[in-house]
């Protein structure tokens, strides 16, 4: 009987799973279509489809990156997160048929996302290193950045 009751008060006291998805765009280096998903306290996915840089040649682009929230700045309409992660890019060369290379990827977001609506407007800077580089022609480090915006759903 105790462990019915157990059982009953954590799920009497259990909140709801809530799970914030974004949708957006980002524009800079590289160009995309972004979807970021929530995956736990101050942590987060992003996934990105898109183009890379546009002055080098290359065009198709994608990414998976773990982003964790150290800080959070509370204003009164805002909340300005700062993110950190670590990810891994994929981006080809030239025509989508000319080769991949495959790169590790570390954003610094800052954010400003609003209280009263689901936006969120951010810029970002990334480092890159290019561990595998199909046409071997590619540079090994690379800064990327730009502003984008997300609807939260």
């Amino acid at each position: 009987m105790r462990k019915l009751v157990l059982v009953a008060v954590l799920f009497a006291t259990a909140g709801t799973a809530r799970a914030d998805v974004g949708i957006g765009l980002f524009i800079g280096d590289p160009s995309v279509l972004d979807f970021k998903i929530d995956a736990g306290w101050h942590s987060s996915v992003d996934i990105a489809l898109g183009w890379s840089t546009f002055r080098d040649g290359r065009d198709q682009y994608a990414h998976l990156t773990y982003l964790a929230t150290p800080v959070i700045g509370h204003g009164r309409s805002v909340l300005v997160p700062l993110r950190i992660g670590i990810g891994v890019a994929f981006y080809g060369e030239g025509s989508f048929d000319n080769g991949a290379n495959v790169a590790v990827r570390a954003p610094l977001e800052l954010a400003l996302k609003f209280r009263d609506a689901p936006v969120e407007i951010y810029g970002e800077i990334a480092a890159e290193l290019t561990f595998y580089d199909d046409n071997n022609n590619d540079d090994f480090f690379d800064l990327q950045g730009g502003i984008g915006f997300r609807v939260y759903f």
